[in-house]
């Protein structure tokens, strides 16, 4: 073999080499854990893995993120703790958890009665300072917020017939702790505060009423109306937010690519799982209309505009609990009215 040949072999085989311990280092850059407050049976947990894996593709291999479900490190209302200690390194989670810390979360998290739909808060934290105001939120905790992503807006479960808001008198009803909660109160319920994972055995055995859970299709696959055979559907309530952070260390040690991949990532993330999700209700509600033993009700423009005026009244009660409750408070109501949502 001539000189310039052999020389020519040993270069490509190094340069070979030094691409494959490359490649190795950076599928080995990050290895987080994400936990979720979804359960692994929720029809949405297996779409925040998906989105996982899209980011280990998205970058190349150098961020490798395993999504656990609730409580399998620390219990729902602890991520963010854990994830500001470095225990876990993100979490996909209802912010409205942490409204003891500050009621902020509870503004930001799940401002019941606020979005009719999950692009009008899509809109507000992408482009209205949502964002901005959440890292100025949980930056303090030592989280970096990514993004914000939603399952739709609520529906509503029960094992009685409630057809406004003065059916709502006396019902004992799950609902998360914080804002939630108080606007139930203040329209009559007895709201309790149970994880999302005791909400079907407590409906079976008559510890609850109703429950604000989650969507109409998670509802129905979970079977939850073969106990609560009252669903109110279209939501009139809630939307929660699903808050994906990372840890703010690991965060600030990112490349710029990789930073951005993870802000595109979310983007995508929540249309995805909303998308879906819709499809999903559309086949949920068409089999549980045909089902004798459900009765899908669903509340007139008047009961829901009653339920968003008691809500409106709760919004300003929190906006007095912390500093940056007010800054959120006037932060979205400022948005709010000037795109028509609210009036002055």
């Amino acid at each position: 073999m001539k000189l310039s040949n052999i020389r020519s072999a040993v270069i490509g085989g190094v340069v070979a080499a030094t691409a494959l311990v490359g490649t190795a280092a950076f599928a080995q850059d990050h290895q987080w854990t994400f936990q979720s407050s979804a359960q692994a049976g929720d029809n949405f947990f297996p779409i925040q893995e998906e989105w996982a894996e899209r980011v280990g593709i998205m970058s190349g291999g150098r961020i490798e993120i395993t999504v656990v479900p609730v409580g399998t490190v620390v219990a729902h209302n602890e991520t963010l703790d854990a994830v500001g200690a470095g225990i876990l390194q993100g979490h996909i989670t209802d912010p409205s958890y942490f409204s003891g810390k500050d009621p902020a979360f509870a503004m930001l998290g799940n401002l019941v009665g606020a979005w009719s739909a999950p692009q009008q808060m899509f809109n507000y934290m992408n482009y209205g300072g949502g964002n901005e105001l959440f890292n100025e939120l949980v930056n303090p905790y030592g989280l970096q917020f990514l993004g914000a992503s939603a399952t739709g807006v609520e529906a509503f479960l029960s094992t009685k017939p409630i057809n406004g808001v003065d059916d709502l008198a006396g019902i004992k009803m799950r609902a998360p702790e914080g804002m939630v909660q108080e606007v139930f109160a203040a329209a009559g319920a007895s709201p309790v505060n149970l994880p999302g994972s005791e909400v079907y055995t407590s409906l079976e055995k008559g510890v609850i009423d109703a429950a604000d859970y989650t969507v109409f299709s998670t509802n129905h696959a979970q079977g939850m109306h073969e106990f609560a055979n009252y669903p109110l559907y279209p939501g009139f309530h809630s939307m929660p937010v699903i808050d994906v952070s990372v840890n703010k260390d690991i965060y600030d040690t990112l490349s710029d690519d990789l930073k951005m991949i993870l802000e595109v990532s979310v983007r995508d993330f929540a249309q995805d799982m909303v998308a879906r999700l819709e499809a999903e209700n559309a086949i949920a509600v068409a089999e549980a209309t045909a089902d004798p033993d459900i009765t899908i009700i669903n509340w007139s423009d008047e009961e829901r505009a009653k339920f968003r005026g008691i809500a409106q009244t709760q919004w300003a009660n929190w906006a007095g609990r912390s500093e940056m409750a007010g800054k959120a408070y006037e932060s979205v109501s400022a948005y709010l009215i000037s795109t028509g949502l609210l009036a002055e």
